[in-house]
């Protein structure tokens, strides 16, 4: 799967609920509804680093894989909390929304990457 189609899968399985919520909830408790927001927001912008980065070090060596992936995991988990505190400190975003959210995009995303992945074709040269 090409980065491109990634994107754009990641965009409508966030947007779509969303969407949805703020229809059906917006009203009732807009914050909500935004917390739950930036949380999706959040996963999917960690699960598009993330599958950008493996795709990124499948060219290099196995010694470049595991650097990319290992150090770009890092980051991004340190961005992810950076963020989350913000959101949840100067933002004044709910708790539980915010998490719920961002626990269960993760997951989602992190299904969709290890499949996307594991059926991407292998170059003879890292065989060896």
């Amino acid at each position: 799967m090409t980065l491109t189609r990634y994107i754009s899968l990641v965009t409508g399985l966030v947007a779509l609920p969303i969407a949805a919520m703020a229809l059906l909830w917006g009203a009732d408790d807009p914050n909500a509804v935004r917390s739950a927001a930036f949380g999706a927001g959040l996963s999917a912008l960690n699960a598009i680093a993330a599958y950008a980065l493996a795709l990124a070090a499948q060219r290099g060596s196995n010694r470049v894989f595991m650097a990319a992936v290992l150090g770009g995991m890092l980051g991004r988990m340190a961005v992810l909390l950076a963020a989350v505190a913000y959101g949840l400190g100067v933002l004044d975003l709910r708790r539980l929304p915010l998490v719920t959210a961002l626990l269960a995009y993760f997951v989602l995303f992190l299904t969709f990457e290890i499949l996307a992945l594991n059926r991407r074709p292998v170059a003879q040269e890292h065989l060896s």
